[in-house]
């Protein structure tokens, strides 16, 4: 494990827990699982813009030509989605034709990859792409599957909603503009407008407003472009709210859901805990096979050899010598048997987690302060990765963060066991990419293991110190 790994827990005092105030961090807060996440559907680029710049920044405009994109499509998208539905129905008492019907269906993820790179580009949001269509086998599987595509049907979905809402954009954005810049250059082009004539029998030439109202005079045309200017900037917020309709829509129909995302975490994370169970078992037989087998092998040799002089009426000082050798190996052998049945799982649990971390807790380089909530009661599985976790962030703040204290607090929250871990040290903590072979250690080795059991892994580790690691675990699997 590197030092950019180091991990902590707090001193005697934790904040927001124990009641004692927390000192404010020194430095930038690094980000890494908090608390508050961004949905991971969607990135948003968008840079915050002056009020008075919002009729002229290149946004307001990108998000225009937008809903000028988004008029010329909506009519073929909306064609699209009739004559998938429309042919489903008509082919409904056929098989095969079902097959033609599951591809339109599909086809609605070609048009919801399109609107997603026009919301990249035009409406500054990268949309993640929702999970791949993976075609079942089988005949009948194969059928369901098509016509039972989510992100295709959702896609449709899209394409229906986004057709009166794309005309009505258009219309009412282009016709504020048009208004706006009509009105701040009216006093250009006023003197090509016919002459009318009011009630009271004047000539007017300019626009009218109301029955004998005329813009025909300097003042009127002052007044009226200063009206057209705040019409420019309503044009924008109106222009902004439509796009930020579309972005809504983009979001949560042509991007991933939260539970595909939350699925296809757990598998990855399920199955890369399949593979670390694996290495783990591999390291035991290597461990059993090069450490104690090999101690256990020498000690029948010495045994065995102590027997042959001792039966041959050799010297009972050597087979003397031989048989204390063999009592040292085998206490050796052991203490190593011991170890490693403290790694697959630790005895101390047997008697609760509360004594486990206690136990820990004395046994730990750094003063070690453990508050555990006498209710929590959780499984034996989620027991075993509570303590593993509590286990390498203390080691973690020994070896890496040069922690003076760590503080551990176990409690039970909305059904949950939070374990929140402090340390004191200078902080700068941070996930490692996986090594070489796949494999993720130290923190974020720990964090896969949580999201195994569909916990949460949350780090603050400010420069300057102290880190926080708050994780969430599920009281039963």
């Amino acid at each position: 494990m590197t030092p950019s790994e180091q991990t902590g827990a707090s001193p005697p005092g934790d904040p927001g827990t124990s009641g004692v105030p927390d000192r404010a961090p020194a430095r930038a807060v690094i980000p890494v699982f908090t608390g508050t996440r961004p949905d991971p559907r969607f990135v948003d680029h968008r840079e915050g813009v002056s009020l008075v710049r919002t009729p002229f920044d290149r946004r307001t405009w990108r998000e225009f030509g937008y809903l000028w994109l988004a008029v010329i499509l909506a009519p073929f998208g909306f064609a699209y989605v009739v004559f998938t539905v429309s042919f489903t129905a008509a082919v409904l008492v056929t098989v095969v034709g079902l097959f033609v019907s599951g591809a339109l269906a599909l086809g609605g993820r070609g048009w919801g990859g399109m609107y997603r790179q026009m919301a990249r580009y035009l409406l500054d949001i990268d949309v993640a792409p929702p999970t791949p269509y993976d075609r079942p086998t089988g005949f009948w599987r194969s059928l369901w599957g098509g016509l039972s595509d989510g992100p295709g049907w959702r896609a449709l979905s899209f394409l229906l909603v986004t057709f009166p809402l794309a005309i009505f954009s258009f219309v009412v954005s282009t016709t504020v503009l048009a208004v706006s810049l009509g009105g701040m250059t009216h006093w250009l082009w006023f003197r090509w407008l016919p002459v009318q004539q009011a009630s009271d029998g004047t000539l007017h030439q300019g626009a009218q407003l109301g029955t004998d109202w005329f813009v025909d005079t300097p003042s009127r045309h002052i007044g009226l472009v200063v009206i057209s200017f705040v019409l420019l900037w309503f044009w924008a917020a109106v222009t902004h709210g439509f796009a930020q309709l579309f972005r809504v829509l983009t979001v949560n129909l042509l991007g991933p859901t939260r539970a595909s995302l939350r699925v296809a975490s757990l598998e990855r994370s399920r199955g890369r805990t399949v593979q670390d169970a694996d290495s783990r078992l591999r390291r035991i037989e290597r461990d059993l096979h090069d450490g104690t087998q090999a101690r256990l092998v020498a000690v029948a040799m010495q045994l065995g050899e102590a027997k042959e002089q001792l039966a041959a009426g050799g010297s009972t000082t050597e087979a003397l010598s031989l048989v204390e050798n063999a009592h040292a190996s085998t206490k050796e052998a052991l203490v190593e048997l011991r170890e490693l049945a403290r790694g697959i799982h630790p005895p101390a649990l047997d008697n609760g987690l509360a004594l486990a971390l206690e136990t820990l807790a004395a046994r730990s380089p750094l003063p070690v302060t453990v508050d555990v909530d006498p209710r929590v009661d959780p499984a034996p599985a989620v027991e075993t990765i509570a303590y593993y976790c509590v286990a390498e962030l203390i080691t973690n703040a020994a070896k890496h963060a040069r922690a003076t204290g760590v503080y551990v607090l176990v409690e039970e929250v909305a059904g949950k066991l939070r374990l929140r871990v402090r340390d004191d040290g200078h902080g700068g903590a941070r996930l490692s990419e996986p090594d070489a072979s796949g494999q993720r250690t130290g923190l974020a080795g720990l964090s896969e293991r949580v999201r195994s059991v569909d916990g949460s892994f949350d780090l603050v580790s400010p420069l300057g110190g102290p880190t926080v690691v708050t994780v969430t675990l599920p009281v039963r699997v």
